[in-house]
C-alpha cells in the first residue's frame, strides 16, 4: 500500500507531509529520516484505524487500459492502422 508523501527542504532540515493531510508530518535532517518519520505516523495510524486504503476503480480512458489485451480483433485493427500510415508516408 502506497501513501503520496510531499518532501521539501525548510530551514536546513527536509519535512515529510502525507498529500491530502498535513497533520501527519515529521522532520529530519536527510530526506530519507523526514520520509521515515511520516512512514512511522501512518503506520500507527493504520494501527489505530484512523486510516485506511480505499480503492477506487478507474474512469474514463483509464478504465480502458489493458481491458483488451490479448485481443486478436485489437491486434488486427493497430496492424491495419499502420499499414495505412506507412503507406500514406510512402506517398
Amino acid at each position: 500500500m502506497g501513501f503520496p508523501v510531499t518532501v521539501k527542504k525548510s530551514n536546513g532540515r527536509f519535512v515529510a507531509k502525507l498529500l491530502g493531510d498535513s497533520s501527519v508530518r515529521a522532520s529530519g535532517v536527510t530526506r530519507q529520516k523526514a520520509v521515515e518519520g511520516v512512514r512511522a505516523v501512518i503506520q500507527k495510524r493504520l494501527a489505530s484505524g484512523e486510516l485506511a486504503n480505499v480503492e477506487i476503480e478507474p474512469i474514463g480512458v483509464s478504465a480502458l487500459a489493458g481491458r483488451f489485451k490479448g485481443d486478436p480483433t485489437l491486434r488486427e485493427i493497430c496492424e491495419e492502422a499502420y499499414r495505412l500510415r506507412d503507406a500514406e508516408m510512402r506517398e
